[in-house]
């Protein structure tokens, strides 16, 4: 793995010389993702709401200010705003109690076992990711988090017209995830996991997973994620590559059990600081703070984008954002309004970042539940 000194000079090189292609060029005044040649989208448009590497970011930004657009900060106003998709095969966002099943992909994970909470461990986890991110999704929505509060001011449905920035009165909104998101996990040891896996073959597995659990029709599907979660050493769609400036992204599929949503969840602590090592809690208390920055905000983002894009996301082609979820808004603040902060749940304390919040106009770490 690259050094991250020599990763961070790497950046203000590139970031001093915006280099970029005629392609990109075409895209000037709007810095939005798929015309942003730093950006994780751009040439791979299936990468929705991906969390871009560290540095990746820094140049992201960089090249959109240098082409007029003005993305801001942790606040940014109305321009900053996410606005309603219509829907995806009358799908926009999670509007019922989301569910999450984790999904271990490939036998590199090892022997396998069960910790004194009832998490799997597996003898190939280094990092302990694995008991770490099923603690995270069955805390989500205990201890009186409001972490979760911000997604719930989003909704779909027919009430809700393409383009609105608020929801009307009886519109479904996204479920709070009252006693845990977790709804199942799955060692699935049957094979090794690709040394790079597609993203064809990570929307298998994603598939592959609803069979395993039973979710063979788009109703038991409907308020669904599937996690697939690589092992260290392997670079799912380039992760941890040069081809690879992202942390994970997010997407959906269709199949004959209805649409899936899935989320590329690779092995963070592979890329270190690039991907949030550190980034909260210093020392071993923030090994793992990767793993909750970034799949939290592919959570938030799946459910307020279910089927990508169908649901919430920035609209203005102005303001630098455009085309960003609420993950995307808000990724890596550390410091003022909206910085990444340690939330307290009902088993634990994770660090998380803040989403992007319309009703406030900022990236809210907290906020009320809505009904």
């Amino acid at each position: 793995m690259t050094n991250n000194s020599s990763r961070w000079l790497s950046v203000l090189a590139a970031s001093a010389l915006l280099g970029v292609s005629a392609a990109a060029l075409a895209g000037a005044g709007n810095g939005t993702s798929d015309t942003n040649p730093y950006a994780p989208a751009y040439g791979h448009p299936y990468r929705h709401g991906a969390v871009p590497t560290r540095e990746a970011h820094m140049q992201m930004h960089a090249w959109a200010a240098s082409h007029g657009a003005k993305p801001g900060g942790s606040s940014g106003g109305s321009a900053k705003n996410l606005g309603y998709g219509g829907g995806i095969d009358g799908i926009g966002v999670t509007s019922g109690t989301p569910r999450v099943y984790i999904v271990f992909y490939g036998s590199q994970w090892g022997s396998s076992g069960t910790d004194s909470n009832g998490n799997l461990v597996f003898s190939g986890d280094p990092n302990g990711a694995a008991p770490y991110l099923q603690n995270l999704m069955k805390g989500l929505g205990t201890g009186g988090e409001l972490w979760s509060g911000t997604m719930t001011q989003y909704c779909d449905g027919s009430l809700v017209a393409k383009g609105s920035t608020s929801c009307p009165s009886g519109a479904p909104h996204v479920g709070y995830p009252t006693n845990g998101a977790l709804a199942g996990v799955w060692y699935d040891n049957a094979a090794p996991s690709p040394a790079s896996a597609t993203q064809a073959q990570l929307a298998q597995e994603a598939v592959n997973a609803a069979a395993h659990f039973g979710n063979t029709t788009a109703a038991s599907n409907r308020y669904v994620q599937y996690v697939i979660l690589s092992p260290t050493g392997t670079t799912p769609d380039g992760f941890n590559t040069s081809q690879g400036n992202f942390c994970a992204w997010h997407n959906y599929t269709t199949s004959s059990y209805g649409d899936i949503a899935f989320t590329n969840m690779p092995y963070v602590t592979d890329a270190g600081a690039s991907c949030g090592q550190n980034f909260v809690n210093s020392g071993a208390a923030g090994t793992d703070d990767g793993f909750s920055i970034v799949e939290g905000h592919e959570y938030a983002e799946t459910i307020t984008d279910q089927n990508p894009a169908g649901g919430w996301t920035n609209m203005n082609r102005r303001s630098g954002v455009y085309g960003e979820e609420n993950g995307d808004e808000c990724a890596w603040i550390s410091s003022g309004q909206g910085k990444s902060a340690n939330v307290v749940m009902g088993n634990g304390t994770y660090a998380m970042q803040s989403t992007w919040s319309n009703d406030t106009a900022e990236c809210d770490i907290s906020h009320p539940i809505v009904l």
